[in-house]
């Protein structure tokens, strides 16, 4: 079923959407976007206790994500498993399960979703494009998504 849908979406490639999904994979590199947000709250007397929060579950996730389940999982990437699907950015060089990018979003959204903050779906937006970008370009499953949504949401408990 994974390898499937990442080779059916795909088919829809376009040099104008690659270069959308790309920024969209890139501006989450390392967490940076998120990072960046909770380090601007962080300054901000009023906000300061959500920034925090942001940047505690984004370590909890990597933690959790890239320092344990990745290395113990070990799944390979789409584009090393199969021939057929076309890797659009350098090649990572973790392994697949769970998506870094996708756990730290979620682990964001989570925040703004379970406090009811105002900016909460246009944050879900940008978690899910993130999300979707690392399908379309080749380097997650399905599966590693799900499982990035499930880690990011968790590190709030």
């Amino acid at each position: 079923m994974d390898a499937p849908l990442v080779e059916f979406i795909q088919r829809f490639q376009s040099a104008s959407v690659n270069r959308i999904m790309i920024f969209f994979s890139e501006i989450n590199n390392i967490g940076l976007i998120w990072i960046i947000l909770s380090l601007i709250l962080i300054l901000k007397n009023e906000t300061r206790h959500l920034g925090i929060i942001i940047l505690l579950s984004l370590i909890v996730t990597s933690i959790l994500g890239e320092g344990i389940l990745k290395n113990i999982i070990k799944r390979p990437r789409p584009y090393i498993s199969y021939d057929n699907i076309k890797l659009l950015i350098p090649p990572p060089s973790s392994y697949s399960f769970p998506s870094g990018h996708v756990s730290s979003s979620f682990a964001v959204f989570g925040v703004f979703y379970f406090l009811n903050l105002r900016y909460k779906w246009p944050i879900f937006i940008v978690a899910f494009l993130i999300s979707f970008s690392r399908i379309y370009l080749g380097v997650h499953y399905l599966t590693d998504i799900l499982g990035g949504i499930i880690l990011g949401g968790g590190s709030l408990i």
